[in-house]
């Protein structure tokens, strides 16, 4: 793959433009789910204008086709991540059309929504934000190994030392909080990419989490506007505070460094904002074993190494 001079540790954000410049992915084929709004949008665009083949799994399937109306290079296909027959059914589309994948960038997400239910009864947020992604990942094994090397990028969150997983209560059974099923989803994402990564290794498979920043995207379409007034967010009028939100472009940069730098090369795992390691991740190896153990039987799904 690739690789680019912006150092892990460089000053103000930049662009995942900024982050590809002089970057050719002529050849490469990359899968970007959500890869049609926010900063998976400007994601996809990113890689798209460096030549990259890029492969958009979408929910919305005509918001999809008229956000990427313009762009070259970029095949759009219906896929519920909430669905595991949907997800199914899009990983055998493309094994039966691609011959591998060199980038999964786990991005499509929602964030505290009210209580819903998915599939079997699962919350939708760990459904989504997590299984969805840990089960196309799995469905995928066999493409991303084909890859001379092979990337997935585990878009998470900011995270605080008050996360944790619910092993007792994973689905919220027993009360929905929606910001509590928010941050667990994301500390899954963060767990998930660590245990990949350890099980990619010797088939040329690195995983890596990030968190993009503060962005306002449909993201946040579940919230109401005095909820974000009060947090601070935002004005009555809507209008972001001034220096706490950076653009989608910005936001998209650390997954697509992520995503294609080969100052990476042999160190995956660990979480980066900003293209550096976040101080104090403590994403626990004993953990992360324990989610993807847990992920398995509720999706049926394993890697062949696991």
């Amino acid at each position: 793959m690739n690789g680019n001079a912006t150092q892990p540790n460089s000053g103000a954000p930049l662009t995942a433009s900024d982050v590809l410049d002089g970057i050719d992915l002529t050849g490469r084929t990359a899968v970007v789910t959500g890869g049609y709004s926010g900063i998976g949008l400007a994601t996809t665009r990113a890689l798209a204008h460096a030549g990259a083949r890029v492969v958009v799994p979408a929910r919305r399937p005509d918001a999809a086709q008229q956000a990427l109306a313009s762009a070259t290079g970029v095949e759009l296909v219906t896929v519920d991540l909430a669905d595991l027959a949907s997800v199914r059914a899009f990983a055998q589309w493309f094994l039966d059309t691609h011959d591998a994948l060199d980038i999964l960038i786990a991005n499509a997400g929602i964030m505290a929504c009210p209580e819903t239910r998915v599939g079997p009864g699962w919350e939708a947020q760990f459904a989504t934000n997590h299984l969805g992604h840990y089960a196309l990942t799995n469905l995928l094994w066999p493409a991303l190994t084909q890859a001379p090397t092979a990337r997935v990028v585990s878009v998470a969150s900011g995270r605080t030392p008050a996360w944790r997983i619910r092993w007792d209560d994973v689905h919220f059974e027993r009360g929905y909080d929606k910001w509590e099923a928010y941050a667990q989803s994301k500390l899954a994402n963060i767990l998930f990419a660590r245990h990949l990564d350890v099980l990619g290794r010797g088939h040329g498979v690195q995983a890596f989490s990030v968190n993009p920043g503060w962005i306002l995207t449909p993201l946040q379409r579940h919230l109401e506007l005095d909820e974000m007034v009060a947090a601070g967010w935002i004005d009555t009028d809507g209008t972001a505070r001034p220096g706490l939100f950076r653009s989608v472009e910005q936001g998209a940069a650390t997954q697509v460094w992520a995503a294609t730098s080969r100052q990476l090369d042999g160190a995956g795992g660990d979480c980066y904002t900003d293209r550096r390691i976040v101080e104090g991740d403590a994403a626990d190896g004993t953990e992360a074993a324990r989610l993807w153990t847990l992920s398995a039987e509720l999706t049926g799904l394993d890697t062949p190494d696991a």
